[in-house]
């Protein structure tokens, strides 16, 4: 470390280090006799020559960098002491400090021990001035020299208000369920612990010309390639704060809203140009940014969506009311509003673009947080993503405690994900070489009895998950009846939904040696607990019937965002006979509409003649019905409507003749093998 590092670190400790009373005070320390002695003696021969003050005084400050220990820091480097007695900073009151002595001596002749006391009731005043506090114990006692380092540590962070206590904002299963760390929201905190930070960030370095300040931001930080940033008119609000738990929501600007109406607009037109030459006058409006986001990755220009995605969601950031936290789980926000939606599906898409790009970490950190943004209603289901996002960080004893803590009002064991996820994750705790043996059998105990439950209460979870992986079972397996064709066919269509979607996403952590090995064990005690007519295996039926006859819309909605070709595919009819746009996917019924686009005047075509449409494919401006709308001029609109009449019938008249004629065929040959350059 250098001097320096070593002089701000030690100024900071001795900032907030313990008043010695024995500097402070006569007779109670053996090292400040002598100088009380030499003190005495001067003030009674009441003559003290320049130079041998001078030597005092350095004397005084020799003994006292020696005796104050109570500094950890200190007894770092001893070759940096002399640097640091000659720095600056400490002369000026040690100076101030000799300069007192002196008044005092000359003041109070007679009576040196009042003059000693008055010494001592500068020093502490001085100290007061420079602002320094002491460090004192839990238990109020003060810190000596001896102490741990471990205390003084913890007394420095209490003394600077960085406990850990103050970051919790809520109860202890909160945050261990929906506490999320900035450090986890950067995907190149996880890039670089997996290749370094040099191949993360190669040999680029900032340039000090023409660099533009941007405001710090945690989920994503600002590129030099973005447009230069302007608020596009977006504001969050504080609705209210009930319980420790704070509401907010996002409202849009009159400008933001007429640019919303614009894209639109844009929307209906069916062309994605229109949405481009938008954000170039606009390049922040989110809606936008989504849209052409799906765009560019259906294009499979995935740099240019992800970056899309990074624009909007730091357009949202720069948005975020000083109270509004990422971090605490306290912080809501209602997606009834639709101004709301479209940071969830920031978020989320944000995170897919993470996952995919082999950051789950990160990718998980951001499940946390939409979760966290509304735990009881989900609107995303989250629920159906965190445990697969989980078993790819290998964050297995959260998973587990996220099981613990929200069965009770959850059912989280009623869900095939989590069923199948936490045997899993038992699994891999079993598995692991610093275990002690009896903890790892009873891991595995744990995973193979909830692998058992899982397998009866959703049998139809192992077949496509075996053929997914290419992996052919026995022909016990396939010739029973309870894995067999009917465990499919007979489920209902929300388990089979759930079925798919779980199959789809996590086959792949099924492909593993290990893993095979132990599902087909576990599928052959199955089979035999089958057999032997377990009273689980028809219990397990009956609440498949009763239960899950239809899924609600928030699953339907993960569904689509998923994009997971075996789930889309067993959606019902009335979701994918519906449009569904990409900034806003299959929005709720109750939603809360803030501010509605103005009608706008739609010429109807309904009932328009063939020569209106004739005309109006030529000139698209053109409308004849236009006229014979009004009431004033009926005779006119009579006679309009008279001429369509005699206009469709001259059309059906030409449609009877074209009917009705006949071309004659030509003249067959007798040769029709015959050479055509051959000559009669």
């Amino acid at each position: 470390m250098s001097t320096r590092a070593l002089r701000r670190l030690r100024g900071k400790q001795r900032g907030q280090e313990a008043l010695d009373l024995g500097e402070l005070t006569l007779g109670d320390s053996p090292d400040e006799q002598p100088g009380a002695g030499e003190e005495e003696q001067l003030d009674t021969a009441n003559v003290s020559p320049p130079s041998e003050r001078k030597a005092n005084s350095r004397k005084a400050k020799k003994n006292k960098a020696q005796k104050n220990f109570s500094n950890i820091y200190e007894l770092i480097c001893d070759a940096d002491n002399e640097a640091e007695k000659i720095s600056p900073d400490e002369e000026k009151p040690d100076g101030n400090q000799s300069k007192d002595t002196e008044k005092n001596d000359n003041r109070d002749v007679e009576k040196p021990e009042a003059n000693s006391q008055s010494l001592s009731g500068d020093r502490v005043k001085k100290k007061k001035k420079k602002k320094k506090t002491k460090v004192t114990s839990d238990g109020g006692q003060e810190a000596g020299p001896g102490d741990d380092i471990d205390l003084l540590l913890q007394n420095l962070e209490q003394a600077n208000g960085f406990s850990l206590q103050n970051e919790d904002c809520g109860g202890t299963e909160r945050r261990s369920v929906l506490h999320v760390e900035h450090r986890n929201l950067n995907s190149e905190t996880e890039l670089k612990r997996y290749f370094g930070a040099r191949a993360v960030q190669g040999d680029q370095r900032p340039r000090q010309r023409n660099r533009q300040f941007h405001r710090s931001t945690w989920m994503t930080g600002p590129k030099d390639s973005w447009p230069r940033f302007s608020r596009p008119g977006i504001s969050m609000t504080l609705l209210q704060s009930q319980d420790g738990i704070q509401y907010f929501a996002f409202e849009h600007s009159r400008d933001y809203q007429q640019v919303q109406f614009k894209f639109l607009d844009a929307v209906e037109s069916m062309d994605p140009n229109n949405i481009v030459s938008l954000l170039q006058l606009n390049p922040y409006h989110i809606d936008s940014l989504l849209q052409l986001s799906d765009v560019c990755r259906i294009q499979e220009d995935q740099e240019m969506a992800r970056d899309l995605i990074e624009r909007a969601l730091y357009s949202f950031e720069c948005a975020f009311h000083p109270l509004f936290s990422l971090t605490s789980g306290t912080s809501r926000l209602d997606y009834l509003r639709p101004e709301n939606r479209a940071f969830y599906l920031a978020l989320y898409k944000h995170m897919m673009f993470l996952e995919k790009r082999g950051c789950p970490r990160t990718a998980l950190e951001f499940c946390k947080l939409i979760l966290s943004l509304d735990p009881d209603s989900d609107p995303l289901c989250m629920l159906l993503l965190i445990d697969f996002l989980t078993l790819r960080s290998r964050e297995y004893q959260s998973l587990l405690q996220l099981y613990q803590d929200w069965e009770v009002h959850r059912n989280l064991s009623q869900l095939p994900n989590f069923a199948f996820s936490t045997a899993l994750c038992h699994f891999h705790l079993s598995q692991q070489e610093d275990l002690d043996p009896e903890e790892s059998v009873k891991q595995r105990h744990r995973a193979d009895v909830m692998l058992q439950n899982a397998l009866i209460m959703f049998p139809g979870v192992l077949m496509p998950l075996l053929d997914l992986c290419t992996v052919q079972p026995d022909v016990t397996v396939t010739s029973h009846a309870f894995f067999g064709p009917k465990s499919q066919i007979g489920q209902p269509a929300a388990l089979a939904e759930l079925t798919a979607l779980y199959v789809g996403r996590t086959c792949s952590l099924w492909r593993e040696a290990a893993v095979m090995l132990w599902l087909e064990e576990s599928v052959k005690e199955v089979l035999h607990r089958v057999d032997a007519k377990d009273p689980l295996v028809e219990d397990s039926q009956n609440k498949r019937k009763q239960r899950y006859q239809s899924a609600p819309r928030n699953i339907h909605r993960h569904v689509l965002l998923s994009e997971i070709k075996e789930a889309t595919s067993s959606l019902p009819l009335d979701v994918t006979s519906q449009p569904v746009m990409g900034f806003d996917p299959l929005p709720p019924l109750d939603s809360v509409i803030s501010y509605t686009p103005p009608e706008r005047q739609h010429v109807g075509a309904s009932n328009e003649s063939t020569l209106s449409l004739f005309f109006r494919s030529l000139l698209p401006n053109f409308n004849l019905q236009g006229g014979l709308r009004q009431e004033d001029d009926m005779e006119v609109a009579r006679a309009g409507q008279e001429l369509n009449q005699e206009v469709d019938r001259l059309m059906v008249a030409m449609r009877e003749m074209l009917a009705n004629i006949r071309f004659q065929e030509p003249p067959r040959e007798d040769n029709p093998y015959r050479d055509e350059e051959e000559w009669d």
